[in-house]
């Protein structure tokens, strides 16, 4: 409380009182709807975020607590009032002189849609807007005025992290609303957020950890900015896609011409006429980065057989690291077709040299009657992190034999590059 002071607009007083510094970052942080009426702890956290990256920063929490704390249809109507007030405050600030490039909104779940009201509102555009996967129902399908888009600031960047269900209905709203919108793990859902996972809280501290079944995923976006603001060294990389599913087949790890972007704080602001969907992996807790990588391979086979959804455990070693058995599911596996798959890992290996392949067997029945196998010549694996393309070969022979409940292959890596291949093509 003794950190507390109240800026009020219109009163010249509150400025000098509050200790505003004109030459400094403003973050407004805005919650969204409250069941109980009381400031959730995640604000703390992200205001302590924000001092922790500029110390010298003016940090301003908009206590709408009264207008949040209303059945949710109520609670959404009156983002257009708080999204006013929030626009008089700015409109104010910049009477004061002071320069709205260095005005940033962070806007959590309705709080999200109050930031774009506001900014639409302003005299002139605020520099940025973030909306932390900004609430679903009541703004799906509204417009653009009503909720937050990116006509709202100078720059809109959004984390979807809670956009299970069907449109409208979904806690997040699914509809890219910036200029980058970036979808952790599909932005459906988040690691860690299972029902299990909260069981299991609620078994070592109690039912009043029931409620982060709910609002797990939703709160993720919080603590995914929260992290690109105090860790740093391990800056989340999110990347342009069309859709998770092809993201999921890793066949979105470039970074050419501005096809990938860092999460949160420190994203570069590029803006384009049409949203830019990115998506990442990410871990369960903090820090949440994970290391992307593109698995691509050609299989042979001396019978034509069509396998799906096989679980496949593969190890990585690399200069500085290694990580052991990374579960994967390999969605269709077929004689003379090439397979490609996102595999992530939580370790930084450095530069890749040898990887295990390992299929496992998908049920305890199967294999008593019949041996699945496939010939693999070779593999090639793209970084997302350090953008090498690199090819791997089997350690012993020229063909690895991938047998299903078998041993695993062992794959090391080659001094040719996937350019010199190409190269000898055209020879």
């Amino acid at each position: 409380d003794e950190d507390l002071c109240y800026l009020v607009p219109g009163q010249r007083d509150s400025v000098s009182d509050c200790n505003f510094k004109n030459d400094s970052h403003t973050f407004l942080i805005i919650h969204g709807w409250s069941v109980t009426g009381l400031f959730e702890s995640w604000v703390y956290k992200l205001v302590s975020a924000l001092f922790e990256r500029e110390p010298s920063a003016n940090v301003i929490v908009v206590d709408w607590l009264d207008r949040a704390n209303k059945h949710y249809p109520k609670s959404a109507e009156n983002t257009r009032l708080v999204g006013a007030d929030v626009a008089k405050f700015v409109n104010w600030l910049e009477e004061l002189d002071y320069p709205l490039e260095k005005v940033h909104l962070l806007g959590y779940s309705l709080g999200a849609h109050v930031a774009g009201v506001a900014g639409n509102l302003t005299n002139n555009k605020v520099n940025r807007i973030t909306g932390l996967d900004p609430a679903g129902p009541s703004f799906e399908n509204a417009d653009s005025l009503r909720r937050l888009s990116p006509d709202d600031a100078t720059f809109v960047d959004v984390l979807h992290t809670n956009t299970r269900g069907s449109p409208d209905l979904s806690i997040g709203i699914q509809r890219p609303v910036g200029h980058v919108d970036i979808y952790p793990n599909g932005g459906t859902f988040q690691p860690g957020c299972s029902i299990q996972h909260t069981m299991k809280l609620i078994a070592t501290y109690g039912i009043y950890n029931m409620d982060q079944i709910i609002k797990c995923s939703h709160e993720r976006s919080i603590h995914l900015f929260i992290d690109s603001l105090v860790n740093r060294a391990y800056q989340s990389w999110a990347y342009r896609c069309s859709s998770k599913d092809a993201f999921n087949k890793g066949l979105c790890l470039s970074c050419r011409k501005n096809r990938c972007n860092k999460l949160g704080y420190s994203i570069n602001k590029i803006r384009s006429t049409r949203s830019t969907k990115m998506y990442l992996k990410t871990r369960e807790m903090m820090p949440f980065k994970v290391f992307h990588y593109q698995i691509k391979v050609h299989l042979f086979s001396d019978k034509n057989m069509t396998l799906l959804e096989q679980p496949m455990k593969v190890s990585l070693f690399g200069t500085t690291d290694e990580k052991d058995d990374i579960s994967v599911t390999v969605p269709s596996m077929s004689t003379n077709s090439t397979v490609s798959f996102l595999l992530t890992s939580d370790k930084d290996i450095g530069e890749l040299l040898m990887l295990n392949l390992h299929w496992e067997k998908d049920s305890y029945l199967y294999g008593f009657f019949s041996t699945n196998q496939f010939m693999i010549r070779r593999m090639r694996i793209k970084s997302g992190e350090t953008q090498s393309r690199l090819i791997f070969r089997p350690k012993e022979g020229e063909f690895g034999s991938l047998v299903q409940g078998g041993d695993a292959v062992v794959f090391v890596k080659s001094s040719e590059t996937p350019q010199s291949r190409r190269e000898q093509s055209l020879i």
